[in-house]
């Protein structure tokens, strides 16, 4: 299956920007269920530089930079993607939850090390007692860790409540743990922080989800929006995807950004800027 997006986002300033440096994490990663086929990132006005990268978590930046002064910065992404589906492994059958832990714990070969930083605080979701508590029921002693992880997701699902009135970016992860509501986002950190309190690694990812009208009615330009998930590290397995806002394993509908420590590394686009005043700002 193959999925276009466009992603726009547009800023207007109310004095002229003179300069300003962004960076766009903007591209579709690679991997075994997933392809970009082609992806254009179009700048309007068109900047005075322009670079890609690799980051060191293997997504794909560009940064650009604007030396003459302007009114209003529109960026245009757009990307076709081939998606494939990848069979999900037997939750009974992965290793218990103790074990994987001990292991990121102990283990010193390079794949281990690599998966281990995600298992660390971060600023936006350190570890803590109350995450560990609120885990604890999912993950008896002995339990196959992704048994563990599919029922924390589904727990989060049915606790909080999704309000995107509830929380801004910078809300600290045990406000929304207590509260029980807030956004993709906020449930993706809660639900890091629950499996890094319990010695496992957990890291954010950044992308899309393709959503559907109810029947008979059209798609709404406009109306879809950027999504947040997580993964989770096993030995044999590497990184295993999960969705506590939909309760589901992510698959041929969810296009995968980045994947990083938390919501903070992975900002579809940021920037610095000199002038502009106040600023409006259009996403869609």
């Amino acid at each position: 299956m193959k999925l276009r997006v466009v992603h726009r986002t547009s800023y207007c300033y109310r004095e002229p920007a003179t300069t300003s440096h962004h960076e766009a994490r903007l591209t579709p990663r690679q991997s075994e269920g997933q392809r970009t086929v082609t992806f254009d990132l179009e700048i309007t006005p068109a900047p005075a530089s322009r670079r890609s990268r690799l980051d060191y978590f293997g997504n794909r930046v560009t940064y650009f930079g604007m030396t003459e002064p302007h009114h209003r910065l529109d960026v245009v992404a757009t990307s076709l993607v081939e998606m494939a589906p990848v069979p999900l492994p037997e939750f009974s059958d992965t290793e218990p939850w103790e074990e994987v832990a001990r292991l990121l714990r102990e283990d010193h070969r390079r794949d281990v090390l690599q998966a281990t930083q995600m298992r660390l605080d971060s600023p936006l979701v350190p570890r803590g007692g109350e995450l560990a508590e609120y885990a604890r029921p999912c993950f008896a002693p002995g339990r196959p860790t992704l048994e563990g992880v599919h029922e924390l997701m589904s727990r989060i699902h049915h606790d909080f409540s999704y309000d995107a009135a509830a929380t801004e970016v910078g809300t600290p992860v045990l406000s929304v743990l207590r509260d029980r509501r807030g956004v993709c986002q906020d449930f993706a950190h809660v639900m890091i922080g629950c499996l890094r309190s319990l010695g496992l690694a957990a890291r954010y990812v950044s992308g899309y989800l393709r959503t559907r009208p109810p029947e008979g009615r059209p798609r709404l330009v406009g109306a879809d929006a950027s999504h947040a998930w997580l993964s989770v590290w096993l030995p044999a397995l590497g990184w295993v995807d999960f969705d506590p806002t939909n309760d589901l394993c992510p698959g041929q509908e969810h296009v995968t950004l980045a994947v990083r420590r938390d919501f903070g590394d992975v900002t579809p686009l940021r920037g610095v800027i000199l002038g502009g005043s106040a600023q409006s700002l259009e996403v869609s």
